[in-house]
């Protein structure tokens, strides 16, 4: 599976509205509730077998070549980030990554996934990847489980992330459904109220106009 199909870019493409709108193919979702499950996740590999692989399991983005996280980026089709903002962003994420055991490769990603939360109630995954050249060997599994993993022993929940229908099997196979109450997700995009405001503004202002 390719790893640019199993999140969706920084900036999604096209109206994030009707996207959640559309049948329940696509959309916001979220493991089952389980009352009192806290990381209780069943890893499908273990670290040691990981390990044995010559992968070694990072659960800190200590160490991590930013640097490098932004060429797997590149190469799976994300965005590149600024790379001062990347680390403010992992600063405040829940991060779970693998790289080569070898020394000189140590701060290489070969795959990452992380979450953004307040830390007690809530959490929504981002920006899952996986090295094109290690594609297929289970490693977005592995990253996603471990992650979920942490999250549940924090105490959190409600666990989130925003899927593209053709990726929606994937997150299935790690327990995540779409929501069960029906709730759809919306965007604040500045350029689109930007480009309204400036289309009306022409017109007289009224005490109701939100912007």
């Amino acid at each position: 599976m390719a790893a640019q199909m199993m999140q969706p870019r920084a900036r999604p493409r096209g109206s994030l509205i009707s996207w959640f709108n559309a049948p329940m193919s696509s959309g916001l979702l979220r493991p089952p509730r389980a009352a009192g499950s806290t990381g209780s996740v069943r890893l499908t590999v273990s670290d040691a077998e990981l390990a044995s692989r010559g992968l070694a399991v990072r659960r800190t983005a200590e160490g991590i070549d930013v640097a490098a996280l932004n060429e797997v980026f590149a190469r799976v089709g994300f965005p590149r980030r600024q790379e001062e903002r990347l680390r403010r962003a992992l600063a405040h994420s829940r991060v779970v990554w693998l790289s080569e055991a070898a020394s000189a490769s140590w701060g290489r990603p070969v795959a990452f996934a992380r979450a953004a939360g307040d830390g007690v109630f809530n959490a929504v995954v981002w920006d899952v990847v996986v090295e094109p050249s290690c594609q297929g060997l289970g490693l977005g599994r592995a990253v996603m489980e471990r992650l979920v993993e942490e999250l549940r022993r924090d105490g959190v929940a409600n666990i989130v992330l925003y899927a593209e229908p053709r990726v929606v099997g994937f997150y299935r196979l790690l327990d995540f459904a779409m929501d069960p109450d029906g709730i759809r997700g919306m965007a604040y995009y500045r350029k689109a109220a930007l480009a309204s405001s400036s289309s009306s503004s022409s017109a007289p202002a009224t005490p109701s106009s939100p912007l």
